[in-house]
């Protein structure tokens, strides 16, 4: 497992294509992959975000934050929606690990505040961090896009990258 700011230095030209596909409206948004105490999945939307800090969720009281504290594997999926590129998407998996360092919640903090003008949800300070620990990275395109081609291309740690 590697953080987001390894991520970024191994793989930058496909780091920067997942923060594009996170991006797409300003704020991140994906849909996260959990695993419920019967081992089935559940999947939730959320909004991760990525600073210097890393890659990270903060997660209010509910079934996902039960499921990333009990069995941290999860599944982070960014999806493309209008067309003529909505089959584009970029996905990540790996272990989520609680956060609970003062500095790395106020830097990711900042980035929320900067990213929402200030505005956050009523929870905001009461929210668990997340940090998203990376194994599988996985960026498909409809159309050749920079260093990739159309198709899916595939990063696993310790096997690097292949299309």
């Amino acid at each position: 497992m590697i953080t987001w700011t390894e991520f970024s230095r191994q793989q930058p030209a496909l780091a920067d294509a997942g923060r594009e596909q996170f991006y797409q409206s300003g704020i991140g948004l994906a849909f996260l992959a959990t695993t419920r105490p019967d081992g089935a999945p559940r999947v939730h939307p959320v909004c991760p975000v990525i600073s210097d800090a890393g890659l990270h969720l903060l997660i209010v009281a509910g079934p996902k934050r039960q499921d990333l504290r009990r069995d941290g594997r999860y599944a982070l999926h960014s999806d493309t929606c209008p067309p003529p590129r909505q089959d584009d998407g970029f996905a990540l998996a790996g272990p989520a690990r609680e956060v609970t360092d003062a500095a790395v919640r106020q830097v990711v903090r900042a980035r929320i505040l900067a990213e929402r003008d200030g505005a956050v949800w009523p929870s905001f300070d009461d929210d668990v961090l997340f940090e998203l620990g990376i194994e599988r990275a996985l960026l498909t395109l409809t159309k050749a896009g920079g260093p990739f081609p159309a198709g899916p291309t595939i990063w696993q740690e310790g096997n690097g990258l292949r299309t």
